[in-house]
């Protein structure tokens, strides 16, 4: 069975992403890439993609293995598409998602309803030990509300409302990983899995 790292720290996305790929009807193993290393590699670059393959870059020369990791994060309009590649962190280093969040909603508290359009995006790359690189790309369009609503999901969900009125953390996981920004990049990082067909 093949052995592929996903390459993030963050045990919330590592579980999102296997209900995304279904590693089982792949016939592959994925591999939890926290748990290989103590060590982040700093996200240096200034894109989504710079940041994701950096990233499987450093988690396959730590494991020798294929890996998948991925950068995404939340562009509001009102804000000239800030926090971007800086989402994770906007509240500072070491914040919290209600950190992060409390900072957004303080920031836009002026902003009338309808000038606060938002997206998530999301950028997956597949990076082989050879060098090979593979990209998906997912966005998902929304607008941020003015308080957090809903229990589900993590980061942003709370304040990212869809067209249809609910927040993302209002929405159940399975749907979450149908349409989400995520599911829609590792779902074409997925059609390549099935495309090579265990050839990696």
């Amino acid at each position: 069975m093949q052995k592929i790292v996903i390459g993030t720290a963050n045990r919330h996305k590592f579980e999102e992403i296997i209900k995304i790929l279904m590693p089982e009807t792949l016939d592959i193993e994925l591999i939890f890439g926290g748990a290989l290393t103590d060590i982040k590699p700093e996200e240096t670059g200034e894109t989504f993609f710079d940041n994701a393959l950096l990233k499987a870059n450093f988690y396959s020369e730590t494991s020798g293995l294929p890996t998948i990791a991925d950068d995404s994060g939340l562009m509001v309009d009102a804000l000239d598409g800030a926090p971007g590649i800086f989402s994770a962190r906007y509240a500072g280093e070491g914040c919290t998602y209600e950190d992060n969040n409390r900072k957004l909603l303080d920031v836009m508290k002026a902003i009338p309803n309808e000038k606060r359009t938002a997206r998530f995006i999301c950028t997956a790359v597949l990076y082989l030990p050879d060098g090979k690189n593979f990209i998906g790309e997912g966005i998902l369009e929304g607008r941020i509300g003015s308080e957090p609503i809903g229990k589900g999901g993590f980061g942003y969900d709370p304040v990212f409302i869809i067209p249809d009125s609910r927040t993302v953390a209002q929405i159940p996981a399975d749907e979450k990983n149908r349409i989400s920004h995520r599911a829609k990049a590792f779902m074409q990082i997925r059609g390549i899995l099935v495309v090579m067909n265990g050839d990696l």
